[in-house]
C-alpha cells in the first residue's frame, strides 16, 4: 500500500520507523554510556602506577646515597679482591660531604697489595652525579681514589667508574681499575 492512497497511514508508519530508530539509537547510546562507565574505571586499575621520578643526577645530594654498597671490580689489581663492601655516611665535619669505610675480605689473597689494608677510611663528595672518594688505609695518606658516575635511570643506586691505586707502593703509571658500585638493600 503506497502513501498516495493513505497519507495518514504513511505518516504513522514513518513516525513509527523514526521512533523505532530513535529508541534503537537511545538504547545504543545507553549501552555505550554504561559500557564506558564500567570500562573506564577498570582501565585505571589495569594501568600500573608510573615509576617514581628520580632525582636528576646533577641535583642529587650526598645524603641520598648514605648506606651500604657493594663494589665489584672488573679486573682487580694483584693483591686485592674482586669485591668489597662500602659504607657511606655523613662526614663529621662537612655536612654536605661523605665519609665512610671500604672493607675488603683479604682471606685467600696470598700476597696482599702493599699499602692497602682490609679496612680503609673514605672521604669525598657527590658533585652533580659524580662520586669522588679518597681512600686511606692508614688514615694519613691517600692510598686510592674512586671516581664514578651515577648510572642514568638507576635513581642513585648504581655508579660506574674507576679506582686507582695511589699508595706509595703503586707504580707511577698504575692503571685505572673499572668498578661498579651497587646500593645494598
Amino acid at each position: 500500500m503506497g502513501c498516495k492512497n493513505d497519507m495518514a497511514a504513511c505518516h504513522s508508519a514513518a513516525r513509527l520507523r523514526m521512533m523505532d530508530s530513535l529508541m534503537t539509537l537511545n538504547y545504543r547510546r545507553l549501552a555505550l554510556l554504561l559500557t564506558t562507565a564500567c570500562v573506564l574505571p577498570l582501565g585505571a586499575f589495569a594501568q600500573s602506577a608510573p615509576p617514581p621520578a628520580c632525582t636528576p643526577a646533577r641535583d642529587m645530594k650526598a645524603a641520598e646515597i648514605y648506606g651500604m654498597w657493594s663494589a665489584s671490580f672488573t679486573n682487580p689489581p694483584a693483591g686485592l679482591p674482586a669485591r668489597a663492601t662500602m659504607l657511606l655516611q655523613r662526614h663529621a665535619e662537612f655536612s654536605e660531604s661523605l665519609s665512610g669505610m671500604v672493607s675488603r675480605n683479604m682471606d685467600g689473597i696470598s700476597k696482599p697489595a702493599a699499602g692497602h689494608a682490609a679496612k680503609a677510611a673514605l672521604a669525598g663528595d657527590l658533585d652533580e652525579g659524580m662520586l669522588l672518594l679518597d681512600e686511606s688505609s692508614d688514615n694519613i695518606a691517600i692510598t686510592g681514589t674512586w671516581n664514578g658516575e651515577m648510572v642514568p635511570g638507576s635513581c642513585g643506586k648504581v655508579f660506574r667508574g674507576v679506582w686507582k691505586d695511589t699508595s706509595k707502593s703503586a707504580a707511577p703509571d698504575a692503571p685505572e681499575i673499572p668498578f661498579i658500585l651497587t646500593r645494598l638493600p
